[in-house]
């Protein structure tokens, strides 16, 4: 089996032959995906109306208790690079899984506030931990050459499985029967169980506790050295800027300007995410057939300047408010948003992985998890106060230039600290280089 540092070309890209090529360990954690976020797709658009509607929760209680998972989340992610990179990302997963299912477990039998908190507490942790875990175990079961694609065809499975978890979840809900609430909140720790038998059976073996660097000292490893690496923090300040700009406008931002501003109804809103989702999981595939051996900073250019069109189409829907125009424009919004992200998802964890050395992939998987997470905290106040203060034409200019900031701050400052392997370059081997003796492979490699 190849290892995480094989640098040897894939085949031409089809589902076909992305199966064969990837190793077992690589096929088995694909093969839970769908299935657990199903179970998150189960319950994500319903939180609001669970707490509020049906748990008779004040809508001033609901908002503040949905802000302690993000946060918990933020706060969870320093603690846990450093413990995958003492103990391993297996063992951290396992316990963020086994989190996962108690936090829901818990809020499906929380009749007051300070129940939902302590759930929500757990949910957030968990969430935090697993990111920068699963793709540190990403990285040591697959090999480099194919990480890109994998991140790619785990995304399209992760929406698929959300997509079908909302439908089943509007089927399943009623509003006037708390059970079939708490059936979907069951449902969804249900759906972490099959990863975690993977983990604790047939996957025991991979991503132990991982070797040290001969040379590296623990001041070394810390955050602050790390930040001080090559590309390092430059890559982690566009992680930052693209989901400020993206990830956290579209779950906030976006609905808010569409409510507010496009006076878009519900149905519209729902209808703009499922093209979003429909986009990703038909058009994932072709698109990484379209980026392979291509630098990763110019395809997150495009997906930035893509980024850049749907904020515009979002605006311009402000200028036919309340009509079936200003739906379509949102829906546009939403499909051109998709569209980016099949260039995001596979390029920004596969940059952070092809960067990192083994024994600090965990404070690296956290960085990036954490520059994420802190826009994820940032971006929905700067979007309530700039759309609730009647400034929507500013929210929209400013999402527009930073969407060209992130374009050039790719070009301009991370491309140029990256080696080129670590930007999706194929670098053939010389002759001297292929007789040098191979690199020591540390425990994290699957072999």
């Amino acid at each position: 089996m190849s290892t995480p540092h094989d640098t040897t070309s894939p085949t031409r890209l089809t589902l076909a032959s992305f199966w064969s090529d990837l190793p077992r360990e690589g096929r088995l954690l694909l093969s839970v995906v769908v299935l657990q976020f199903l179970g998150t797709g189960l319950v994500l658009p319903f939180h609001v109306v669970y707490l509020n509607e049906v748990r008779d929760f004040p809508l001033s209680d609901v908002g503040l208790l949905l802000a302690v998972p993000p946060l918990m989340g933020f706060l969870a992610v320093g603690p846990t690079g450093a413990a995958i990179d003492r103990l391993g990302a297996r063992r951290i997963l396992i316990g963020a899984l086994g989190l996962l299912v108690v936090g829901n477990v818990v809020l499906s039998l929380a009749a007051t506030p300070a129940a939902a908190a302590v759930a929500l507490s757990m949910s957030g942790v968990a969430l935090g931990v697993s990111w920068p875990a699963s793709q540190s175990l990403i990285a040591a079961v697959v090999p480099r050459a194919l990480r890109q694609r994998y991140f790619g065809v785990n995304f399209t499975l992760l929406n698929l499985g959300i997509g079908l978890g909302g439908v089943i979840g509007g089927l399943v809900v009623d509003v006037d029967r708390l059970v079939t609430f708490q059936a979907i909140y069951l449902g969804d720790a249900a759906s972490y169980l099959p990863a975690l038998f993977l983990l604790l059976v047939p996957l025991r073996h991979v991503a132990g506790r991982p070797v040290p660097d001969a040379t590296a000292t623990e001041d070394r490893a810390s955050y602050l050295a790390v930040l001080r690496r090559p590309a390092v923090a430059s890559l982690m300040a566009l992680g930052f800027c693209a989901s400020f700009v993206g990830y956290a406008q579209l779950n906030a931002g976006m609905p808010a300007y569409a409510r507010a501003v496009g006076e878009v109804s519900t149905e519209g809103l729902g209808f703009a995410f499922a093209a979003n989702t429909l986009v990703i999981v038909v058009l994932q595939l072709a698109v990484l057939g379209r980026i392979e051996g291509r630098r990763r900073t110019r395809v997150i250019v495009v997906m930035a300047l893509l980024w850049a069109v749907a904020w515009l189409l979002l605006g311009a829907s402000g200028l036919v408010a309340g009509t079936l125009g200003a739906t379509l424009l949102v829906a546009a919004c939403a499909s051109v948003f998709g569209l980016g992200e099949t260039l995001l998802q596979p390029t920004i964890p596969a940059l952070v992985n092809d960067l990192a050395p083994d024994h600090l992939r965990g404070r690296y998987n956290a960085l990036s998890s954490g520059s994420f997470q802190l826009a994820q905290v940032v971006a929905p106040a700067v979007a309530g106060y700039l759309i609730g203060h009647s400034l929507g034409e500013v929210y929209v200019a400013s999402l527009v230039l930073g969407c060209l900031a992130v374009a050039a701050h790719a070009v301009l400052r991370v491309e140029r600290r990256l080696p080129p392997g670590v930007n999706g370059v194929h670098v053939p081997e010389h002759p001297v280089d292929a007789a040098r003796p191979a690199p020591h492979v540390s425990e994290n490699a699957v072999s």
